[in-house]
């Protein structure tokens, strides 16, 4: 792995992921590389042996690391793919770019990506996952990605090509994503800037912020995220299955189902990933005895649990 010639990137071996995720859990990865830039990422995915798995990570906001770590190659960019450029109607933004600060650098160029301001993460995860909130989405302004393949190759693609679904896309497991470029709707910044301040508000009163969380846990089986609106139907929303489920708050060693929101999974300081994904099963099989309708995760969970002792 190491003898790859002429990379720039930083790689590590047996590197510990869970400072790396907002739940702080999990063993390590095999292998954690940190490209240099688009190129040099492109080198390290041409030469690696195909048979090793890649898995790209963002800013871990919406990831459980199981405690047995990840085997394979976790890539994690940085700022060598944080760009971010405003040119006419459009905005171009690197992957590791967090979702915020997209939306704070549109909204001072007059550009509309204010449903960006509260998504956790970064860009790439949001594209990955058609990210939305307050009735848009990812899908609703993407024009075209950039990425680079499992093969090493750079390639573009259109919006259209990835079938951007309900928190889904198509990109290929092990293609890394580089740079999405958006079209938004031209708006005065200074009413953009009291929308997001509006948009965080509303989001500090409603959800857990100040704890572990990874955002929100299930999808909703409604198909769609909140709105915001006053006129937000809140029936099969996850939210609401799980308090109906009289879950709320409820505790499996060191994870929680927040009092504050039940949708959100958090460590409250000792949880292990294996904790918070038992909790989440949990959860899962008493909503389906209570509604007879499947949660689906959210949060993406990968990796191996610890060997039984």
């Amino acid at each position: 792995m190491n003898t790859i010639p002429d990379l720039r990137g930083t790689l590590t071996q047996s590197r510990p992921l869970a400072d790396l995720t907002w739940l702080r859990v999990g063993g390590p990865a095999d292998w954690l590389y940190q490209p240099a830039d688009p190129d040099d990422l492109a080198l390290f995915l041409r030469e690696l042996d195909p048979a090793v798995p890649v898995f790209p990570m963002g800013v871990g906001s919406n990831l459980i690391v199981r405690d047995g770590g990840i085997r394979g190659v976790v890539i994690r960019l940085g700022r060598g793919f944080n760009s971010i450029e405003c040119d006419g109607d459009r905005v171009i933004a690197g992957a590791a770019a967090l979702d915020a600060h997209v939306a704070r650098r549109a909204a001072d160029a007059g550009l509309d990506l204010t449903f960006l301001r509260t998504i956790p993460g970064s860009i790439g995860g949001a594209v990955r996952m058609n990210a939305g909130c307050y009735g848009t989405y990812v899908a609703d302004r993407l024009v075209e990605v950039q990425a680079i393949t499992r093969d090493g190759r750079a390639v573009t693609l259109p919006a259209a090509e990835l079938q951007l679904g309900y928190r889904s896309s198509t990109l290929p497991p092990g293609w890394v994503l580089t740079r999405a470029v958006f079209r938004a709707d031209a708006g005065d910044p200074q009413a953009l800037a009291a929308r997001m301040e509006e948009q965080l508000a509303r989001r500090d009163a409603t959800q857990p912020t100040r704890d572990r969380s990874a955002g929100s846990t299930f999808r909703n089986p409604a198909g769609f995220s909140s709105t915001g609106r006053e006129d937000d139907s809140h029936e099969l929303k996850a939210w609401k299955l799980i308090e109906e489920a009289g879950l709320r708050g409820h505790r499996l060693g060191g994870a929680q189902m927040s009092e504050k929101h039940p949708n959100f999974l958090i460590n409250t300081g000792s949880a292990t990933a294996a904790d918070l994904e038992s909790l989440g099963e949990l959860v899962r099989a008493r909503v389906r005895e209570t509604s007879g309708l499947d949660l689906l995760w959210e949060v993406v969970r990968i990796g191996d649990p610890l060997p039984d002792p």
